[in-house]
């Protein structure tokens, strides 16, 4: 985590897990995007503003890909 800043949490797709429904993409398409049938963190810090919809996305992961930390 980045103290201070604008950035504190970053999101991590474990793609071994992901199964590429696209919740994550449906619930913040900000951060996550499907390529190639699986989700990707397509920015690696998450701003302030976004935390919120990634700790959601994280959540309603069917398999618990996704970790924001």
């Amino acid at each position: 985590m980045i103290e201070g800043g604008i950035y504190k949490m970053k999101a991590i797709v474990d793609k071994d897990l992901c199964t590429g429904c696209g919740l994550c993409e449906d619930t913040c398409p900000e951060v996550f995007e499907m390529k190639d049938d699986i989700a990707i963190a397509k920015v690696s810090k998450i701003p302030d503003d976004l935390i919120e919809s990634c700790k959601e996305a994280a959540d309603g992961c069917p398999v618990e890909a996704i970790i924001c930390e």
